[in-house]
């Protein structure tokens, strides 16, 4: 639950459709996606899960369940993974109320007209203009917000999460900044070039070329991006036997994706978490498996795993997250345009922003993103657990028959999950209902477990 800087949230609006499966606590452009923040959560059904007071956080060794038929943790690790995930979510939402605080003085102290000055005197081209103040701002918001970072890398280290050395991860932040500020430069300099030459309208002519520039970054990511913060290699380069196993799951779910587009992730190299996702669109459509995962888990297991991969493919999810996500930028761009009037109308004169297409403007619109990623939170995360929970369910589907007893492979790679992600086992309703992009684990594993329509002569949902 890696707090993220404005630019990596508008990410988030935009790029619903690069969802992971098994969700890392931490995420953030240095593990190179924009990652779930949390397991999410879905309506709570008695059916399927006992009383919250009754999950118990020891082992059960009944004779008549499964060792996997609900997500259990020894003592000392159930302590451990409430406490991790009790300190993200605070964070979590520490972060959205320091960014806010952070960006409310730099207005009211005046900071943002100061910035703006200094990059007027720099040159009278606008342009120029642009280059000096952006990233004068944008390092600004990030450098003040840079405490909390450091402190959930200091508990991602103590709880055995992240492996990764100081230096590495000052490293992988200067870099996520270095692109943070470039895309950030990019879509200012557009931005207020529309502004200027339509002041009632760019909320909508701005929309286009956004729409496209994240279009193009969501097809960039794994070539240029994701290389600058992991090491990728083709699968088939230590894992032919894999390959081979993946390639029957393509066949039968009907899109045969070629040994070049599996690639294997180095995580071990930062983090001990598992992981998997699908990610790209055309030419740069891929999935991904962590070297953790193959590490900690069974063959069957990750088989399940690419079986969930294989189904943001069927299902489209690149694409309609996409369309989703470029429908909510509109939205976002035209209550950015209203907010932006309101604010200035009401303390323009105190923050010293004579109107909308000033420079300082842009610390307006960025308080009033942090504002509104954080109140769309929900609906985010909303619609990323409904594209995960269909994945888990195409999961079991493809390789049903394939694997002998894949519901209880697909249950047991959610307690492994669970257990070396140290995954919250009874996360509060409320934080699951604002900041889970995934159904937390124990809800997952149950399904899983007990999804079985074959039994019951009903048709399969998506494998026919």
């Amino acid at each position: 639950m890696r707090p993220w800087n404005s630019w990596q949230r508008l990410a988030l609006l935009i790029s619903t459709p690069t969802l992971f499966l098994l969700p890392a606590v931490a995420s953030g452009l240095a593990q190179s996606q924009p990652a779930s923040l949390a397991q999410s959560s879905t309506a709570r059904s008695a059916a399927q899960l006992p009383p919250r007071t009754e999950i118990s956080p020891l082992v059960t060794n009944s004779p008549e369940q499964t060792k996997t038929e609900q997500y259990t943790l020894s003592h000392e690790k159930y302590k451990k993974a409430v406490a991790y995930s009790r300190a993200g979510y605070t964070l979590y939402f520490l972060s959205y109320l320091l960014g806010v605080v952070f960006l409310f003085l730099i207005l009211r102290l005046g900071i943002a007209a100061r910035l703006r000055e200094i990059a007027e005197n720099a040159s009278a081209k606008r342009w120029i203009q642009g280059l000096v103040f952006v990233p004068l701002l944008l390092l600004l918001v990030d450098v003040l917000g840079l405490p909390v970072r450091l402190y959930w890398h200091h508990l991602s280290l103590d709880y055995e999460q992240s492996v990764e050395g100081w230096g590495s991860w000052l490293w992988d932040w200067t870099k996520e900044e270095l692109v943070s500020i470039v895309f950030g430069i990019i879509f200012v300099l557009i931005l207020f070039a529309v502004m200027r030459f339509s002041p009632r309208r760019w909320w909508l002519l701005f929309w286009f070329p956004a729409a496209a520039i994240l279009l193009v970054i969501i097809v960039i990511m794994p070539l240029v991006i994701d290389p600058l913060f992991n090491k990728f290699e083709p699968l088939s380069a230590q894992h032919p036997d894999l390959v081979a196993s993946i390639e029957k799951l393509t066949k039968r779910a009907g899109v045969p994706i070629p040994p070049e587009r599996m690639f294997l992730m180095a995580a071990s190299r930062k983090t001990n978490a598992i992981n998997a996702y699908v990610t790209g669109l055309g030419a740069s459509k891929r999935i991904v498996i962590w070297d953790t995962l193959i590490q900690k888990t069974t063959n069957e297991e990750t088989l399940f795993v690419v079986g969930h991969e294989l189904g943001h493919y069927v299902l489209g999810h690149v694409w309609k997250g996409f369309l989703a996500g470029a429908l909510a930028l509109l939205i976002a761009l035209y209550l950015l345009f209203r907010g932006l009037h309101w604010a200035l109308d009401r303390w323009g004169r105190d923050w010293k922003i004579p109107g909308p297409e000033d420079w300082a403007s842009l610390a307006v619109l960025l308080l009033l993103l942090e504002i509104l990623l954080f109140f769309s939170s929900p609906a985010i995360n909303w619609f990323s657990r409904m594209e995960e929970h269909a994945a888990d369910v195409y999961g079991l589907e493809i390789t049903h028959g394939l694997i002998p007893n894949s519901s209880e492979v697909g249950a047991h790679a959610f307690q492994a999950l669970g257990e070396l992600d140290l995954s919250d086992p009874n996360p509060p309703p409320f934080v699951t209902f604002w900041l889970y992009s995934h159904p937390p684990v124990a809800e997952r594993l149950v399904f899983a477990h007990a999804y079985d329509p074959w039994s019951k002569g009903e048709p399969p949902k998506y494998v026919k």
